[in-house]
């Protein structure tokens, strides 16, 4: 194959074309994902182990989340309120620097049970952003590409996975708590540098700059007595629900893994700690094979196809790991492969679909209302996965086999969104 030919091909891919033709925020958002995941993805799956190791417990742990979900609560519903008034792009650049940035510098120097504490709250106020990113991410693109969009947001974390052999040799030979109290303040210095460029390089959105000219004398108070008015309309639309249902569902599934895999594989299947910076780059590596290689293939097949086969290998990827034996490395790989593949068949699917399902004029508003009432609905079950672990440390991911179960029949029930026209 020519060299013109392989460029050419290259560039009809749709997860290229979707770059080419998406200009502007959504291209830069996109490229400038990695200073956030890079780091990201080289503390992750050391974080519970760095709490564990500085002394706190099952439940402290678990507390600690659940007392962040409830100010992530308040954060996301205030989120649409200052998204509409300050703008996508300074709302992202807000919670990019007090949610990321300064939270990043408290967890470099947390010691004890309240640091840990402070460092999750500040952490909370990244999802004020969370709202506006998503705004700042396609209000302005065409929305048959929301999908491929999801999918380049997915990837630009992925690829930062294939730093995380890093940490793993640094840790072997320093230990977790000195190594990551260098990442997360280099993971600080990152999201200053995201928040710049998110400056430089982003504009307001067509609808961002309506909503801001039409709430510029509009007070904060009366924003929030609109909620009364606007929550009916949610709960109307049953397409929003059912897609917000999953999303619950799945968000308190990642709170379980994100809690109990590493303390579950080195506490109780024995695996050596090293291999914690193994996993994401097994899992990195599948997911990006799917993505691009495999994930434009099933654009006619829709959405619940894809969704319930996701669902169906997550559910199985934890039952196998219940029914791991000691030190068996070769099952939790399998586990790794499972979710990789799941996780790439759900995700950009869970969140097209909410997004498909909303009135564009009140994105931002809603949005935070959905955020709001997922972290809600999902606070509790950071306690109750640390309680749990403390039992069993099987037991978190029983759970997590009866959430999928949920999500399965509730797939069953979404009706296909149309993805015609422009966003």
């Amino acid at each position: 194959m020519s060299l013109q030919s392989m460029t050419k091909r290259i560039r009809e891919h749709p997860l290229v074309d979707v770059l080419v033709r998406n200009k502007g925020n959504p291209r830069t958002l996109v490229l400038i994902e990695p200073l956030w995941g890079i780091p990201y993805n080289l503390i992750a799956p050391f974080a519970t182990l760095y709490m564990y190791t500085q002394g706190i417990t099952d439940v402290q742990i678990g507390l600690i989340t659940s007392i962040a979900m409830v100010v992530q609560v308040l954060c996301s519903f205030f989120g649409g309120i200052l998204t509409d008034k300050m703008g996508r792009k300074y709302t992202t650049m807000m919670g990019d620097f007090f949610g990321w940035a300064v939270a990043c510098l408290i967890w470099a120097v947390s010691q004890n049970f309240w640091l840990f504490l402070l460092a999750a709250i500040l952490n909370s106020f990244e999802q004020i952003n969370q709202t506006a990113w998503y705004c700042l991410l396609i209000e302005d693109a065409d929305k048959r590409d929301l999908v491929n969009l999801y999918a380049w947001v997915s990837i630009g974390g992925l690829i930062a996975v294939f730093f995380a052999p890093l940490s793993g040799l640094f840790i072997n030979a320093n230990s977790v708590v000195p190594v990551l109290r260098v990442l997360y303040t280099i993971f600080s210095l990152t999201m200053v540098a995201k928040s710049l460029i998110t400056f430089r390089f982003c504009q307001e959105t067509r609808q961002g700059k309506i909503r801001r000219a039409e709430t510029k004398n509009v007070s904060v108070a009366h924003m929030l007595a609109e909620y009364k008015h606007l929550i009916p309309q949610v709960l109307r639309n049953g397409g929003v629900m059912k897609a917000v249902a999953v999303s619950v569902i799945l968000y308190i599934a990642n709170i379980v893994s994100t809690n109990c895999f590493s303390l579950y594989v080195t506490q109780r299947l024995g695996i050596s700690d090293e291999f914690l910076a193994v996993f994401p780059i097994v899992n990195a590596a599948v997911t990006l094979v799917f993505l691009v290689g495999v994930q434009h293939r099933l654009s006619g097949v829709r959405f619940r196809l894809p969704m319930w086969a996701g669902l169906g290998l997550q559910a199985g990827a934890a039952l196998l790991l219940i029914l791991t034996p000691l030190g068996n490395l070769g099952c939790v790989l399998i586990y790794v492969l499972m979710i990789a593949v799941a996780g790439a068949l759900v995700n950009p699917r869970k969140e097209a679909l909410i997004q498909l399902n909303i009135d564009p004029q009140e994105r931002a508003r809603i949005n935070a209302l959905i955020m709001a009432s997922t972290i809600a609905f999902s606070a509790p079950f950071g306690y109750l996965t640390g309680w749990l672990s403390s039992i069993d440390r099987r037991l978190p991911f029983a759970f997590m086999i009866a959430l999928y179960i949920v999500a399965i029949v509730i797939v069953g029930r979404i009706r296909e969104p149309e993805t015609e026209g422009e966003a």
